[in-house]
């Protein structure tokens, strides 16, 4: 029986690149020079901190930040961005989490949507992916194209496509 599997996934190893191209220009910005600007990568925790001594350099930091990524592929809406805070110092951070994998809410809003699409798919959850298997291979296409279409807030790849 024909199947595939719904993830979001995100690649470390462009994010990584992404993040020392936006340091590397940030270096050379005039815009920046003498703040300070830090952007730094925990991976344990899978966040980036943007640390700089103004609100308006934070933005300015980030949207560096979004173009490189978007440059490399890395989909935006697998980020959650955090509040603009205080650092101390006269210095202010935003911490921005990188999402990886669909969450249970997501997943059970993927699962009505396709349910209620009328088509003749089983569905079902596992894990952070969402498995959906049916009896012609142009019908999972057809899913394909019908989640592309909708809006669930995360970006979705579609893998293990098999026969």
């Amino acid at each position: 029986m024909p199947s595939f599997d719904a993830v979001s996934e995100l690649d470390f190893q462009e994010v990584s690149n992404a993040l020392d191209q936006a340091r590397r220009e940030i270096e050379t910005r005039y815009d920046f020079k003498d703040t300070n600007t830090v952007i730094d990568y925990n991976e344990k925790e899978k966040t980036l901190v943007v640390n700089t001594s103004t609100a308006e350099k934070v933005e300015a930091a980030i949207d560096i930040l979004q173009s490189k990524l978007i440059k490399r592929g890395v989909p935006l809406r697998n980020l959650d961005y955090g509040k603009v805070e205080p650092a101390g110092g006269q210095r202010v951070r935003q911490s921005i989490k990188l999402l990886e994998g669909i969450d249970q809410e997501k997943a059970k809003a993927i699962v009505k949507k396709i349910k209620d699409s009328g088509s003749k798919l089983q569905v079902s959850i596992q894990g952070d992916c969402v498995r959906i298997s049916g009896k012609k291979r142009d019908d999972l296409q057809e899913m394909m194209a019908f989640l592309k279409a909708n809006d669930f807030g995360v970006s979705l790849q579609y893998k293990n496509f098999r026969d």
